[in-house]
């Protein structure tokens, strides 16, 4: 029988439970994967939490690496045995198998191991989106990224660098700050004692930057916007710290004209084309190094419920990782 998390109810970490579910044979479109590691992410928290609601029981995660088990009918650009990895929905990565649509699929290169396709996919392809597609991040830009020493915010840091911009990054300790400038980021801001306004504005000149990628939400938004230059954009992809309050669009125009956008891995991939592209520019570059992928936790499937409280207590660098 196969184990997987199983969610009855929204809360806490402890409603997550390891319970025995049945896997049945792919049908048309599907393959059954065998897990081998499954990518821990912040949404899965939102999901948990009801903050985006799922109909109960759901199995959780979005992202995973594995084998193909089996295939159904009309399947034939996948093949039992095939390396393969996925990051968006359906959610049910949890879990030691399941079955999965084939055209959400990406098949993983030789030289990648699942640990490491398992931690980046969603994380990478966000930075992918974030760095190439929403804000195209030019050389000579500066931009500011919150939550500097997460999975995304490691992997923007490196990327944007090697692309020839000046990065600013937050986080919350002298550990993460060097971690952080280890991965790309020139100016690591230790929030819990610096005005990351303040010191931004300081290092720009008074200029301000030309983009901030914002992930925590309602405790750092409207500081992001202080943080912009005239015309700047204010790209938030995440609410880690809570959701962002309603706003008055005016507001945009009072600080200098600037630009907001909420945006989502889920519409830059929506179509085949979209996630292969993506993914085969996220492979480059870590494939030649420009990008390293951090695997700093990694904890067993069954203890997902002691993942995730470590996540949400910030005691997570980098990209985290759970083994069935």
């Amino acid at each position: 029988m196969t184990q997987a998390i199983r969610i009855h109810e929204a809360g806490g970490p402890e409603v997550m439970k390891w319970e025995a579910v049945t896997v049945g044979e792919p049908g048309p479109g599907e393959v059954r994967v065998r897990h081998t590691a499954v990518g821990l992410n912040y949404i899965d928290v939102y999901h948990r939490t009801g903050l985006y609601p799922q109909p109960l029981p759901f199995t959780p995660g979005l992202e995973a690496a594995g084998v193909v088990e089996a295939v159904g009918p009309g399947v034939t650009e996948i093949k039992p045995g095939d390396r393969v990895g996925y990051c968006s929905g359906p959610i049910g990565a949890y879990a030691e198998a399941r079955l999965y649509p084939v055209d959400r699929l990406v098949k993983l290169p030789d030289w990648l191991d699942d640990r490491t396709a398992a931690a980046m996919l969603l994380q990478g392809m966000t930075a992918q989106y974030l760095l190439r597609r929403t804000y195209p991040v030019r050389r000579g830009d500066t931009i500011l990224i919150q939550a500097a020493a997460g999975g995304v915010g490691l992997i923007v840091c490196q990327w944007a660098s090697a692309l020839g911009a000046t990065v600013i990054g937050t986080v919350s300790t002298d550990e993460k700050a060097e971690l952080a400038r280890a991965n790309g980021c020139h100016h690591p801001i230790v929030y819990t004692r610096e005005d990351f306004v303040a010191r931004t504005r300081e290092l720009t000149g008074g200029r301000g930057v030309d983009v901030v990628y914002d992930s925590v939400g309602a405790d750092t938004f409207m500081k992001s916007l202080d943080c912009l230059r005239r015309l700047g954009m204010l790209v938030s992809f995440g609410q880690a710290s809570g959701k962002v309050p309603p706003i008055d669009t005016g507001l945009l125009a009072a600080k200098g004209g600037l630009f907001l956008t909420r945006p989502s891995l889920f519409h830059y991939v929506a179509t085949r084309e979209e996630l292969l592209a993506t993914a085969e520019d996220l492979f480059a570059v870590v494939k030649d190094g420009r990008v390293r992928i951090a695997v700093n936790q990694t904890f067993a499937l069954k203890d997902a419920v002691e993942a995730h409280r470590a996540l949400e207590g910030r005691r997570t660098t980098g990209s985290t990782v759970l083994l069935p």
